[in-house]
């Protein structure tokens, strides 16, 4: 037995409307193609689907059984049909993202904000890009769209800028190295480092610093929240080092000093990095264009 969509449409306008003829002006046919129709379905079922010589014609058992049929089909198609038509018309689609930065949870989030109120039908979440491979997953098509500090030479991959920020030493106002104006490498020797709980080559204070100089602090601790770290170093329990803008964000008191790194001070990037087929999809053009109008305020004092 072959049913199409049509027969299951056919067998749902008859049956609101209660006769061939009004059934056939609801589904732009004549009522002779309409009744070969019917019979189609019935020759191939093997049943009849009506109850003849009934006003308004009644559907069989076996009628009833294909109407309940069209009822839960029909609705489904109908979604599928406008899901599509939005993916086409770029009204809809997925952003899933993975954040290499452990900090930028906080200043994405008012990103996303904005963005699910302009994009209800994109699918988002968010993923924390430390715990995997975040740029082959992009690559894979397991995300859309990775917050990351290192872009790479990849193929079919692009890294839009976002914002550029500056990492800062962050000391307890009490501490002897909130004296200087500046810090170098060899200051960190005999510190406590709070940090971040990720691998030492994602943290800027290892890759752009101490790394390079082959420089080993006392003892490194790890804490989660950016709240705590502050909290612990304004306690002159550690030294950390932070970007500028999240100490800036997050300023409670003035228990706590910041110093650049080095004399010239430290520069990163943070980017966007996207599938480059991707480029023409305006609700992840617009997802980057909030982020970098949050970044703005992020830089104000």
């Amino acid at each position: 037995m072959h049913i199409e969509f049509r027969h299951l449409r056919t067998i749902k306008a008859i049956h609101d409307t209660g006769g061939l003829s009004n059934a056939a002006d609801l589904l732009g046919i004549t009522q002779s193609a309409l009744s070969h129709q019917i019979k189609g379905i019935e020759d191939q079922a093997g049943v009849e689907l009506f109850v003849r010589r009934t006003k308004p014609l009644r559907l069989s058992a076996a009628g009833m059984k294909l109407l309940a049929a069209a009822e839960s089909i029909l609705p489904q198609v109908a979604a599928l049909e406008a899901e599509f038509e939005g993916l086409i018309t770029g009204k809809a689609g997925r952003l899933h993202i993975a954040i290499e930065c452990h900090a930028c949870f906080e200043w994405l989030m008012p990103v996303l904000e904005s963005f699910r109120k302009a994009w209800p039908e994109v699918d988002v979440d968010i993923r924390p890009g430390l715990a995997f491979d975040a740029l082959p997953a992009l690559r894979r098509e397991e995300v859309d769209l990775v917050v990351s500090s290192d872009p790479e030479e990849l193929e079919g991959i692009t890294f839009t800028p976002i914002f550029d920020y500056e990492p800062v030493f962050v000391a307890a106002a009490v501490h002897p190295l909130a004296q200087k104006t500046f810090i170098e490498a060899e200051d960190f020797r005999g510190q406590t480092l709070i940090t971040y709980p990720v691998d030492r080559h994602r943290l800027d204070v290892f890759s752009e610093l101490l790394t390079p100089a082959k420089v080993e602090p006392a003892a490194v601790r790890q804490v989660e929240l950016t709240a705590m770290i502050l909290l612990l170093v304004a306690s002159n329990r550690g030294v950390a080092v932070l970007p500028d803008w999240v100490v800036r964000q997050v300023r409670y008191n003035s228990d706590y000093v910041t110093r650049p790194l080095t004399a010239k001070g430290i520069t990163k990037r943070l980017y966007a990095a996207t599938r480059t087929a991707d480029d023409g999809l305006p609700y992840l053009s617009h997802v980057i264009r909030l982020a970098r109008q949050e970044a703005v305020k992020l830089q104000r004092p």
